[in-house]
C-alpha cells in the first residue's frame, strides 16, 4: 500500500507539473467560450464512505451542471439528458478526457487514486446492495478496469462491480501501470 500512495503522489504530480500548460489552455478556453465556473465540483464516495469533492473541467452548460452538482443521478439513467446539455468545447473535453485532468488533484489530495474503482454519487451510494460495499475498499480512481474493459459498451453495474473486484483481488503496482497505460493509449 505504500508503494501504492507513493506511485499516486509522483504520477499525479508529474502529471500536474507535465500537462500544466494542457490545464491552462483549457481553463482559458472554458473561461472564454462557457460563461461560469472553469471547474465542475461533485461530491463522491470515497474509500470506506468518506465523502470528497471531486473537481473535473466544466462540460456542460451552468444551469445542467448546477442540477447535476446538487442532483448527483446515475450517469447512465441521464445520459441522453445530458448529451444534449453538453457545449461543443466540452464535447470535445470529453471525447479526448481532458475534463477529467483536474482528478489528478484529487489524486494528490489523498482522495482519489490514478487507478481504482470509480467514485460513485451519494445517490448511487445510497442504492447499493451489500455486497456493492466491496468495491469501497479501495481509493476511486481517475481509470481503472471498467475504463480499459470497454467502458461505454458495459452498462450493467454488476458488470461494473465484477471488474471493480477483480482489480481488487489481483491488485498490484504492475496491474496499475498496465491499467494506466492502456488509459493513455
Amino acid at each position: 500500500m505504500i508503494l501504492k500512495v507513493l506511485f499516486d503522489k509522483v504520477v499525479s504530480l508529474i502529471g500536474l507539473i507535465v500537462l500544466s500548460p494542457i490545464l491552462v489552455i483549457v481553463s482559458l478556453l472554458i473561461k472564454v467560450k462557457m460563461p461560469g465556473p472553469i471547474l465542475f465540483c461533485q461530491k463522491r464516495v470515497g474509500q470506506y464512505g468518506k465523502l470528497f469533492t471531486v473537481y473535473k473541467f466544466r462540460s456542460m452548460t451552468v444551469k445542467h451542471e448546477a442540477s447535476m452538482a446538487s442532483k448527483d443521478s446515475e450517469a447512465t439513467s441521464i445520459a441522453s439528458t445530458e448529451q444534449s446539455r453538453i457545449t461543443p468545447l466540452g464535447e470535445k473535453l470529453r471525447r479526448y478526457k481532458l475534463d477529467e485532468l483536474p482528478e489528478l488533484w484529487n489524486v494528490l489530495k489523498g482522495d482519489m487514486s490514478v487507478v481504482g474503482t470509480r467514485p460513485p454519487t451519494v445517490d448511487e451510494y445510497t442504492q447499493y446492495d451489500l455486497h456493492h460495499f466491496k468495491r469501497m475498499q479501495v481509493k476511486p480512481g481517475i481509470t481503472g478496469m471498467w475504463q480499459v474493459s470497454g467502458r461505454s459498451n458495459i452498462l450493467d453495474f454488476e458488470e461494473v462491480v465484477k471488474l471493480d473486484m477483480k482489480y481488487i483481488e489481483n491488485w498490484s503496482l504492475r496491474l496499475d501501470i498496465k491499467i494506466l497505460v492502456r488509459t493513455i493509449m
